[in-house]
C-alpha cells in the first residue's frame, strides 16, 4: 500500500465562516489557522497547500483574557534609527480589530511559501456582515 500524496490541482477549497463574538482571540486564531493550513482534512500533505478559505466575522467583539488589553503591545519598526512604534492592544482593538485577528492567525501559520499563500485566504470583518455570500460558507464552531 502506497502513501497518498495530495496534488495542488485536485484540491477543492471550501469556505468556512467563524463567528468570533464572545470567543477568545487564541481559540479563534487556532481554529482559523488549522483550516487555512488544511490540517483538518484527512488528505493533508505537509508540502502541498491543501488549506481552505476562512471568514472571521464580529472581530470587534473578540475577547482578550486577563490584563492583555493594557499589558500587551503591538510593535513595528519604520526602519530608521529610533523608529520603534508600540501600540497597546486596547487602542488596536478600538481602531483595527481586524488586524489583531490577522496577526494572531499569521503567527500560527508556517513561515514559508505555503504560509504566505494561506494568509491570503483569510478574510476578517469587524461586524456581522461579510462579502462572501456567493461562496455559501459553512459555519465553523470554535472549540
Amino acid at each position: 500500500m502506497s502513501t497518498f500524496m495530495a496534488k495542488k490541482e485536485e484540491i477543492e477549497r471550501k469556505w468556512y465562516v467563524i463567528d468570533a463574538e464572545g470567543k477568545t482571540l487564541g481559540k479563534v486564531a487556532v481554529t482559523a489557522a488549522t483550516v487555512l493550513n488544511g490540517k483538518h482534512r484527512p488528505e493533508y500533505t505537509p508540502h502541498v497547500d491543501c488549506g481552505e478559505c476562512v471568514i472571521v466575522i464580529n472581530a470587534e467583539k473578540i475577547v482578550l483574557t486577563g490584563k492583555k488589553l493594557d499589558q500587551k503591545y503591538y510593535y513595528h519598526h519604520s526602519g530608521y534609527v529610533g523608529g520603534l512604534k508600540a501600540v497597546k492592544y486596547r487602542i488596536l482593538m478600538e481602531t483595527k480589530p481586524e488586524m489583531v485577528v490577522e496577526l494572531a492567525v499569521k503567527g500560527m501559520l508556517p513561515k514559508n511559501k505555503i504560509g504566505d499563500a494561506s494568509i491570503t485566504r483569510l478574510k476578517v470583518y469587524r461586524g456581522p456582515e461579510h462579502k462572501q455570500q456567493a461562496q455559501t460558507p459553512i459555519a465553523l464552531e470554535v472549540k
